[in-house]
């Protein structure tokens, strides 16, 4: 670790300058030889190294945005070359070439601290033994040494000896309390800021190498934290504590305000949004404005979500404006379905449902029962409405010259309901 170390030493002078003039004000106000001065100096130094690093956090942003937009293509050639893993990999790169993103963007606020780190573990380890380290001089030195946080030592580690310990004015069981505890919680958060990340603002929906890349990090960053924690000094424990402190109260606050599209934070943001939008009818700030400008410009290409906030507007009376902002909408807006399809709006025609023989015959008989409506009446009943005389008369047949039909000795009228015609001969043995 000293040989990594003396790599960064270019860096270590401006680091221990930093540290310096951190500890001039805080000596001030907790006394100079106290833990308070040299532990906010470490955190304060953090603190102005991540501001710097704010740059590098945004393109950190931007390419992870741009690897999600990449995923169903990424899909789509692991499908095709699912047998050929190589063939699977040169077409990732390829397309990794073609969209100028790189997977390893994530990393970079990691990489980008590494000089720092290795310099201020420079520094404290010279406070440790006692040597002069850029512009710490000797007064310093005694001061830094004489420095306890929470009883240990700020440059002690976690596997120094008892005598080691003692030298600086401590108990190893102190050092080994302190050090063990902000271990754990440096793992911890490392842990838990990459599980926000996986859980809340990425799509688990489409599985491709950057999500098997970043859950891998969920759990191998942890570790690491925990095997190599146990070889840092106390002071380098509070700057990397910090430093993880500081990404997830970052990450947090980018996954609430611009959460990934198609993640879960994106549908709690659209609700909350929703919800603020229909309470004062008006959009509030620039980054919404600039969200539903974007949500209206996608069209149909909305996920679930965006389909549901845009559907949630229009029932509260309000329409989506391609400038981001929200007007009243006094007629009804079509919203739409799950896949994108429009419905709502001006009514559709209808097709007549099909009726059955019985309400037509039904419909019929009652249409038949008024009497103003000549037209409706069956040919039934126009029959028996015809005068006796207009009644055709048979022919005479047999001799029988009585105009009257056969089988009759009177003229009959037809029966409401029965057969006109020649009717079906009797049975010979039935009554007559």
């Amino acid at each position: 670790m000293d040989t990594i170390a003396s790599l960064f030493s270019f860096i270590t002078t401006p680091v221990s300058w930093v540290i310096v003039q951190f500890h001039s004000v805080y000596g001030k106000i907790f006394g100079p030889d106290t833990g308070w001065a040299w532990g906010l100096s470490i955190v304060s130094l953090v603190i102005l190294i991540r501001i710097c690093l704010i740059p590098l956090f945004v393109k950190q942003i931007k390419a992870t945005r741009a690897m999600q937009t990449l995923q169903p293509e990424m899909k789509k050639i692991q499908e095709r070359y699912k047998s050929d893993k190589q063939r699977q990999s040169e077409e990732m790169m390829k397309l990794y070439k073609e969209s100028g993103t790189n997977p390893l963007s994530s990393c970079l606020p990691i990489l980008a601290q590494s000089p720092f780190f290795f310099a201020l573990y420079h520094v404290l380890n010279g406070i440790a033994t006692g040597k002069t380290i850029g512009v710490i001089d000797d007064q310093l030195l005694e001061s830094a040494r004489k420095a306890h946080i929470v009883g240990a030592p700020l440059a002690a580690k976690f596997t120094d000896g008892a005598d080691k310990v003692a030298s600086l004015g401590a108990t190893l069981t102190d050092v080994r309390v302190v050090t063990a505890v902000m271990i754990v919680l440096m793992s911890a958060s490392q842990f838990f800021t990459q599980r926000q990340l996986m859980t809340k603002n990425v799509d688990t929906t489409v599985k491709t190498p950057f999500m098997q890349q970043q859950k891998m990090l969920m759990y191998v960053f942890p570790v690491m934290f925990a095997v190599f924690g146990i070889n840092f000094p106390v002071g380098v424990l509070v700057y990397w504590l910090t430093t993880n402190v500081w990404t997830m109260g970052q990450q947090m606050f980018v996954i609430r305000r611009n959460p990934t599209p198609g993640s879960k934070a994106q549908a709690a943001f659209l609700e909350r949004l929703q919800k603020q939008i229909g309470h004062t009818k008006k959009v509030k700030g620039r980054g919404n404005t600039n969200v539903i400008k974007a949500i209206v410009a996608k069209g149909r290409d909305r996920n679930e979500f965006e389909r549901k906030f845009i559907n949630g507007l229009t029932k509260a009376g309000l329409a989506a404006q391609a400038d981001g902002t929200v007007v009243e909408s006094e007629s009804a807006v079509a919203t739409e379905t799950e896949d994108g399809t429009p419905t709502g709006g001006a009514p559709k025609r209808q097709q007549p449902k099909r009726q059955s023989k019985a309400q037509r015959q039904s419909g019929t008989a009652q249409g038949a029962g008024k009497d103003d409506d000549p037209e409706a009446k069956t040919s039934l009943e126009k029959a028996q409405d015809q005068p006796e005389d207009a009644a055709p008369k048979a022919k005479p047949a047999g001799g029988n010259t009585t105009g009257n039909k056969p089988g009759s000795g009177t003229r009959s009228k037809a029966k409401s309901g029965q057969r006109k015609g020649q009717q079906r001969p009797k049975h010979p043995s039935s009554k007559k």
